[in-house]
Formats: structure tokens, C-alpha cells, sequence
């Protein structure tokens, strides 16, 4: 078991976060210890979360309990992080993902998109980015959408139509699907508050951070139009810088028809899972009308997946993605929060708005945002990177005179696009990137040419909407 800790990897967070320690006595005089402290955690436990010597989890725990044993916090007020609501929300609905796969729904569903629109390659792609947007609201893992749903669909359908990277035919058909659902599944991440696990981060950041209350309605509100246009244009832009050879699949719809066909009839299980998966989502848009939290929402969708025994207490328990988000994303929103609570990032804050100083919101704004995204290329995780410095931004921006709700959705959504960088990105990235369809230079290249339309679309077309919408 030793030999799964990769000990080299904390080499770097130790002596970056040992420096910082060292370097107290040079701290700036409007910053307390405990808060120089706390930075010194965070920041190693960050590029720990990075190099990865352990799992992001185990990484979490050190980095907590070096914190309590150092004062940074006492344990009473350290343990009740693992009760943020938030972090539950997130963690009920990876329970609720686990109903779509177990059941078969997600299958099921992706296949009959194919059967209704499989019968060309573009078509095709607009098929399995639906189903991905369809799933995205109740499925907080993106990694699970891309890998456990999308991908095995994916490469079977490719390599039926012959599209096998081994074979030297991967530009048939297989690496434009790859490459499309891997950016349709950045920006059904960015749709909803609930379809990714950085998502209700950012919630509780904004709400600690600059008192902005985000809801899953406003949330989704504001990424509806930017949303469905990324939807629409980016798999036609993919599908002219990067054709696939193959243009039409009349047998796609008789492959799709035939694995129904396996499936057979919709079980109960899976109608059980349709009707909760609405009254789940029914709730989460009317919740904030009929006063009922999102996370109560995500309890009784649960509870109704246990009564009906759609899933079992067994279920539950294995869900290791689930209790393993519980414990790394619950010590990362408390560190973040410490260093709120300690005046870190107001202090921080305010010294990068002093000398954004001579320019005005929106320029800042747009600076923070291009920051934000091109910085991912250090980070192999959107959840970390989320945790690193959205707060810090949002503070700025808002010192800045940027409306708050505003900034808080806006860095939100990018939260998500910024993973359309590299094949190490996110979750999905490996995943699709290790099928071999597509080369690390053309993953690249692509993604940079896909991250300037996202720019134009969100910021340019996005702060439209939003201002006719009353956020902005």
C-alpha cells in the first residue's frame, strides 16, 4: 500500500507552504498571524491537491489536521465544516447519479437519442451532447457524466462504424465525438448548479465571501442563453476545424435500435428514476418560490430513491466519489472560509483592486476572468482551481464596483469552461483523452481556438442577457 503514495509529490507543496510559514515575520502588518498561517495551509494543501503524492482526500485530511494542530482553528469549530449544506447538496446528487446508471436511464436515454437523430455525424454529436445536457442537472460529477455514461456509448458506436484509434481510423467518426462531448460536457457543467462539484463551491464562496445568495434558478437563468448558443455552435465549429470522415451513419439508428432492443421494455426501477429525477428538478426550480432548499430537495429525492428501492443502503455506502467529495470539499471550503474569516482575502482583494485602480469594473472584470481561465493550465482540477482563487476574484471584482451577483455567476460558469485547456484539465479530460482519438497538439490547439469563443459568448453575449434579465 506504501507504494501508492507518491512521496516525491510532497516535496513541493512542503516547501512552498514551510516558506510562506518561515516568511511570517515579513507579513504584511494589517494581516494576523493565524490568517498568514492559514494562507501558508491553504496554499500547500492547493499544489498538494495538484501534484497528488496521495488522493485528493487524504491530501484534504493532513492539511486539516495540520491546521487544528498549529490553532489555525479549534476542532470544535473545524468538525462543523463537514455539515455545510452546500457540500451536501453535492453529495446527495452524486446518490442521485448513481440511480441513472444503475437503473440503466442514462443508457437508455443516450440510445434513444441516437435512434431519433443518428443519421448523420453532426447529428449524431447533437444527440450525445442533449443526453449529457438532459443528465447534467442531477449528475454533480461531470467525470461521471463523460466516463460512465457518454464515453462507453461513444467508443462503441465508433468503433461499429469502423473508427479505431489502434487501426489508424480515429478521424472516422470516434475523435469527433470525443472532442465534442468532452466541450458539450464543460458547458452542461456550467448550465447548472448542481452539474458539477466546483458549482455549489462557488455558491458557498460567494455567500461567504461578498454575501451574494446564489440559487439554482438564478444560476440557471443566467447560463440559459450563453448555454444553449455554446451548445449549438461549438459541435458545428469542431465539426469544420476538425471534420470526421465519415458524414452520414444510417446504421447508427439500427445499432442504437438493436441495443435497445437488448435493454428491453423500461423497467419500474427506471420509471421510478424518471418520476423522481422530475419532482427532484421540478423542486430545485420552484424551491426559492415554495421555500424549499436545494439540499432539502436532494434529501427528498433520496429518500424516495431508497423507499422505492431504486437504490439500497449498499448503493449508498459504496458510493466512494460521493463520501470522498464529503471529506476533500468540506476541509477545502473551511480553509477557504478561515481565510476570509482571518482577513486574508479581503486584505488580498483590496491590494489587487488598488492596482486594477485606474480602470474601470468591466475591464477588471474581463482581466480577472482571461487570469482565471489561462492560469489552468497549472491545475488538474476545475474543483481545486475553484477553491484557489474564485473567492479571491469575486473580491476583487466587487472592490472594483462589478455588481456582485454578477461576478459571482460569471466567474462561476468560467469555473467550468476553464478546464476546455488541457488534456490533464478536469476529470472528463483524461478520460476521453486517453482513448487515443485525438493527439495531445491537436487537443490543445483546438481548445485554445474553443476557450476565445467562450470569451465572446459568456462575457460578450452572456452580460447582454444577464442585464435584460435584471442581474446584471
Amino acid at each position: 500500500m506504501q507504494n501508492s503514495i507518491k512521496y516525491r509529490k510532497f516535496i513541493l507543496p512542503l516547501v512552498i507552504g514551510i516558506l510562506i510559514w518561515l516568511l511570517t515575520p515579513f507579513k504584511p502588518d494589517s494581516l494576523s498571524i493565524q490568517a498568514w498561517y492559514m494562507f501558508a495551509i491553504f496554499v500547500a494543501t492547493i499544489i498538494a491537491c495538484i501534484t497528488q503524492p496521495m488522493p485528493i482526500g487524504a491530501v484534504s485530511i493532513l492539511g486539516f489536521t495540520v491546521m487544528v494542530i498549529t490553532g489555525v482553528s479549534d476542532i470544535k469549530n473545524a468538525v462543523q465544516g463537514f455539515g455545510n449544506n452546500s457540500i451536501w447538496l453535492i453529495v446527495i446528487a452524486f446518490f442521485i447519479s448513481r440511480g441513472f446508471v444503475k437503473t440503466g436511464l442514462g443508457r437508455r436515454i443516450a440510445l434513444q437519442f441516437v435512434n431519433l437523430f443518428g443519421k448523420k455525424t453532426l447529428g449524431l454529436a447533437y444527440s450525445l451532447v442533449g443526453v449529457d445536457l438532459i443528465l447534467a442537472p442531477a449528475t454533480p460529477s461531470n467525470t461521471a457524466r463523460a466516463g460512465g455514461i457518454m464515453f462507453p456509448i461513444i467508443k462503441s458506436l465508433s468503433e461499429s462504424f469502423g473508427s479505431d484509434p489502434k487501426k489508424g481510423t480515429e478521424r472516422k467518426m470516434g475523435a469527433f465525438l470525443i472532442f465534442t462531448e468532452f466541450q458539450g460536457n464543460l458547458i452542461t457543467a456550467a448550465m447548472f448548479l448542481t452539474a458539477m462539484a466546483g458549482n455549489p463551491l462557488a455558491q458557498n464562496l460567494a455567500e461567504s465571501t461578498a454575501n451574494v445568495h446564489i440559487t439554482w434558478m438564478n444560476w440557471f437563468l443566467a447560463a440559459l442563453v450563453p448555454g444553449l448558443i455554446s451548445l449549438i455552435i461549438v459541435p458545428f465549429i469542431i465539426y469544420k476545424i476538425y471534420p470526421p470522415s465519415i458524414k452520414k451513419t444510417p446504421n447508427a439508428k439500427n445499432w442504437a435500435h438493436k441495443e435497445l432492443m437488448k435493454m428491453g421494455k423500461i423497467s419500474i426501477p427506471e420509471k421510478f428514476m424518471i418520476a423522481i429525477f422530475i419532482i427532484a428538478l421540478a423542486l430545485w426550480i420552484t424551491g426559492s418560490v415554495i421555500q424549499i432548499d436545494a439540499t432539502l430537495t436532494a434529501f427528498i429525492a433520496l429518500s424516495l430513491l431508497l423507499i422505492t428501492g431504486v437504490l439500497n443502503w449498499k448503493d449508498i455506502l459504496n458510493e466512494t466519489g460521493a463520501w470522498n467529495t464529503l471529506i476533500w470539499f468540506s476541509v477545502l471550503v473551511l480553509m477557504a472560509d478561515q481565510l476570509n474569516k482571518l482577513g486574508f482575502i479581503p486584505w488580498l482583494s483590496k491590494l489587487i483592486a488598488s492596482s486594477l485602480g485606474n480602470f474601470s469594473w468591466p475591464i477588471v472584470l474581463i482581466l480577472l476572468i482571461v487570469s482565471y481561465f489561462y492560469s489552468h493550465y497549472l491545475f488538474a482540477s476545475a474543483t481545486a482551481h475553484v477553491s484557489a482563487m474564485y473567492a479571491a476574484l469575486l473580491g476583487v471584482a466587487v472592490a472594483a464596483g462589478a455588481p456582485p451577483l454578477f461576478s459571482a455567476l460569471i466567474l462561476g460558469f468560467f469555473g467550468n469552461l476553464l478546464a476546455s485547456t488541457t488534456h490533464y484539465s478536469s476529470g472528463p479530460a483524461p478520460i476521453l483523452f486517453s482513448a487515443d482519438y485525438i493527439s495531445q497538439k491537436r487537443w490543445w490547439t483546438m481548445n485554445f481556438i474553443l476557450g476565445i469563443v467562450y470569451f465572446i459568448v459568456w462575457i460578450g453575449i452572456g452580460s447582454i442577457w444577464m442585464k435584460m434579465i435584471g442581474i446584471m
